[in-house]
């Protein structure tokens, strides 16, 4: 099996958009830390580059990037740019999560 992740179009739209304000390439690089009120929480930053052992998808001209270990804890996840009347946030739909937290930027295995 394959390891996988995608970028929505709201995401790929929105990262492009600031990627453009920060004059820098349209790469988004998700990353998972120890931590958050769930155990793990997500990381994203515009990335620099490409390392050569991460997990790369693209969407609309935008890469998502996803190191080796990151990985192992969203494969198979869905990035999406969500605005609603609470604010607008980079969202993880991760079906390794077996609970995750309201805020939605933290989450269990």
């Amino acid at each position: 099996m394959t390891a996988s992740a995608t970028l929505t179009a709201a995401a790929a739209a929105r990262v492009a958009q600031i990627a453009r304000r920060q004059q820098r390439e349209p790469i988004l690089r998700l990353a998972v830390d120890g931590g958050g009120c769930s155990g793990f929480q997500y990381r994203f930053a515009l990335a620099d580059g490409i390392e050569a052992d991460d997990l790369v998808s693209e969407t609309d001209g935008v890469r998502l990037v996803i190191d080796p270990v990151s990985l192992d804890l969203v494969d198979g996840c869905r990035v999406d740019f969500v605005e609603s009347l609470g604010g607008a946030a980079f969202r993880v739909e991760n079906p390794q999560a077996a609970a995750g937290c309201g805020c939605g930027s933290s989450f269990a295995i």
